[in-house]
C-alpha cells in the first residue's frame, strides 16, 4: 500500500513536470478526444429534458473513469507501469501552462495595442464575447479566467487525483469538460446540461476551496485575498468560481466582476474586493505568475495529503494486526 501511494507521488510529480515542459499539444490531446465522444454521443441523446442530460452526463464521465479505474487495474503490480500511467494521466488533465500561454497571448497583445489580435486570442481562454470589450474589460477577463482555470484546470485535478488515483483524474476532467460543452445556460442546454453543471459544482467544491486557500498563503497580499474570500467569496453566481476570483482580486489588489457579456447575453455579476482599482495588462502577468505559485503548492499539498493518508492506514492496519498476534499468545 506504501508503494501504491509512493508511487502516485511519483508519478503526480512527473506529470506536473511534463505539463511544464510539454504544455498541451496543439492535435491530439487526449481531453479533445474525450470531448469529440461525448459530442457524438449528445447526438445522439439530446432532448430538452434534465433526464437525457444526466444520462449523457453519467454514460460520458462515468465510462471515462472506468476506463481509467481497468487500466491502472491492470497495471496494478507493476510499479514502473503505474508510475508511467499516473504520469501521462496528470499530463493529460493539467492544463496549467496553456494557460499562462493563452493568458500571456492576450496580455501581449494588449500591451502592444493591437485589440484585433487580443479579441481573436480570447476565446482560447474564455466563452466571453470578445467584440463587447475593450483593452480594461478583456484584461480583468483575462485575470478572472486565470484565477477560475487554475482551479479548474490544476488543482481541483491535482485534488481528485489525490483522492482517487488515475480514475479520479480522470473523472475530474471529464465532468469539469462536460460542463464546459453543456453546462451553460443557453437555450439549447438550460435543461440538458443542467446535470453536468451541478455535478461540475460538487466535484468543483475541495479544489476550489484549496485554490482559494493557496493564493491566500502564496499571495503578493495575503491580508487582501483573506478578506476578499470571506467578504465576496460567496456572492458569485458560480459557489466555486468566487471564492478562487475573490481570493486572487485581493491577492493581486485588483477589482473583479461586474458587467460582461457572454453566450449572446449580458449578466450583471457581483464586484469582488470592489474597493480596488480595475485590473491592468500587467495584472495578467502577476496573475499567471501567482496561479503557477498556486499550482505548485497544490502539487505539495495534495501529494503530501495522500502520503499521510496512506502512512495512517498503513500505521492502523498494523496495529491491528500487532494486536491480534498479541491476542493468540495470550490465549
Amino acid at each position: 500500500m506504501r508503494g501504491e501511494h509512493a508511487g502516485y507521488a511519483c508519478g503526480a510529480a512527473l506529470g506536473f513536470l511534463g505539463d511544464l515542459i510539454a504544455a498541451d499539444p496543439r492535435r491530439g490531446h487526449p481531453v479533445a478526444a474525450f470531448g469529440r465522444a461525448a459530442a457524438a454521443v449528445e447526438r445522439r441523446l439530446w432532448r430538452d429534458h434534465r433526464g437525457r442530460g444526466a444520462a449523457h452526463a453519467v454514460l460520458c464521465a462515468g465510462g471515462a473513469a472506468a476506463g481509467a479505474a481497468l487500466l491502472e487495474r491492470a497495471v496494478r503490480h507493476r510499479r514502473g507501469a503505474r508510475v508511467a500511467l499516473t504520469a501521462a494521466t496528470v499530463w493529460a488533465v493539467l492544463g496549467g501552462t496553456s494557460l499562462g500561454r493563452e493568458a500571456r497571448a492576450v496580455g501581449g497583445a494588449l500591451e502592444a495595442g493591437d485589440l484585433d489580435v487580443a479579441r481573436e486570442r480570447l476565446p482560447h481562454l474564455c466563452g466571453r464575447d470578445p467584440q463587447a470589450l475593450d483593452g480594461p474589460q478583456m484584461a480583468r477577463a483575462v485575470v478572472e479566467s486565470v484565477a477560475e482555470n487554475t482551479s479548474d484546470a490544476v488543482v481541483g485535478a491535482l485534488v481528485w487525483g489525490a483522492f482517487g488515483g488515475v480514475p479520479g483524474l480522470v473523472a475530474f476532467r471529464a465532468v469539469n469538460t462536460l460542463d464546459a460543452m453543456v453546462g451553460h445556460k443557453s437555450a439549447r442546454y438550460r435543461r440538458f446540461g443542467w446535470a453536468a453543471a451541478r455535478l461540475d459544482d460538487v466535484a468543483g467544491w475541495p479544489g476550489s476551496r484549496l485554490t482559494a486557500a493557496l493564493t491566500v498563503l502564496a499571495g503578493p497580499d495575503r491580508r487582501g485575498a483573506l478578506a476578499a474570500w470571506r467578504a465576496d467569496g460567496g456572492a458569485h453566481p458560480s459557489p466555486n468560481a468566487g471564492p478562487v476570483e475573490a481570493s486572487f482580486a485581493g491577492a493581486l489588489g485588483v477589482r473583479l466582476g461586474g458587467t460582461l457579456a457572454y453566450g449572446g447575453r449580458v449578466e450583471h455579476r457581483p464586484v469582488l474586493n470592489g474597493a480596488a482599482r480595475p485590473p491592468a495588462v500587467a495584472d495578467i502577468e502577476r496573475a499567471v505568475r501567482l496561479s503557477r505559485r498556486v499550482s505548485a503548492l497544490a502539487l505539495v499539498a495534495t501529494v503530501a495529503g495522500r502520503l499521510t493518508a496512506g502512512a495512517v492506514r498503513h500505521g492502523i492496519a498494523g496495529g491491528r494486526g500487532r494486536g491480534s498476534t498479541s491476542g493468540r499468545k495470550r490465549r
